[in-house]
């Protein structure tokens, strides 16, 4: 499984707003990430609106093609959007910057 970080830009006077919505994730719209290859997915968002995001798949790409194909997510991406800035009026799926992973630490052998 490969591990992907990413970060968006979300807009500092809709932050509250924005933590809001993830509270209440639509039980379709997770049932859809899990389904499309999604695991282990989690966002972090500091409070100037820095957000990280941190996912694994076997495929990155794979687990986004088949989320665009989702109802759902195309629901959700429009909804969405507005939360960004510097995303060009692209939805937020597509817009993220991904960061190249430098360091991890692996399990001991002792573990």
């Amino acid at each position: 499984m490969n591990r992907y970080c990413f970060c968006l830009q979300v807009r500092p006077d809709r932050l509250d707003e924005y933590v809001e919505r993830h509270r209440n994730v639509w039980p379709e719209m997770q049932a859809a990430l899990r389904d499309s290859g999604w695991h282990n997915y989690s966002l972090f968002l500091r409070d100037d609106g820095l957000l990280i995001g941190y996912v694994e798949a076997d495929d990155l790409e794979a687990a986004q093609k088949a989320m665009a194909a989702t109802e759902v997510n195309t629901r959700w991406q429009a909804e969405m959007t507005e939360f960004f800035t510097g995303i060009e009026g692209r939805p937020p799926d597509e817009s993220f910057l991904l960061l190249p992973e430098i360091f991890h630490l692996t399990p001991s052998t002792e573990d």
